[in-house]
């Protein structure tokens, strides 16, 4: 089992930057492959970011390439998101995920690669 729990989120203006944080519970944090996904309202939860177990590789959907971070620090189990130059269209509530498997080399980018999700912290951007 992982718990998760996410922190970070906040209202900010546009060309702000914030940096979310996943704390995650259970020994198998560091054998994981972790991901961030958002949704904003009324829309379908989307992949933003994935990162494999030992941090080396990283993965990031198009619209934040360049602007957003993903990283973990595997000693604390937390996983972050450094994200800089934020837009509106950045606005939603931003969520951690956990797969199941260890030490899977492949990051996945669909919700049904994750088992365990946190609740999720709200990132505001206004313009």
């Amino acid at each position: 089992q992982v718990q998760l729990v996410e922190s970070g989120g906040g209202l900010v203006q546009a060309g702000d930057s914030l940096r979310l944080s996943c704390a995650a519970s259970g020994r198998t944090f560091s054998t994981t492959v972790m991901g961030w996904f958002r949704q904003a309202p009324g829309k379908e939860r989307e992949f933003v970011a994935g990162i494999n177990w030992s941090g080396r590789t990283t993965y990031a959907t198009d619209s934040v390439e360049g602007r957003f971070t993903i990283s973990r620090d595997n000693a604390k189990n937390t996983l972050y998101l450094q994200m800089n130059d934020l837009r509106p269209g950045d606005t939603a509530h931003y969520y951690c995920a956990a797969d199941r498997a260890v030490l899977r080399s492949v990051i996945g980018t669909t919700t049904t690669d994750y088992t365990y999700w946190g609740r999720g912290t709200q990132v505001t951007v206004s313009s």
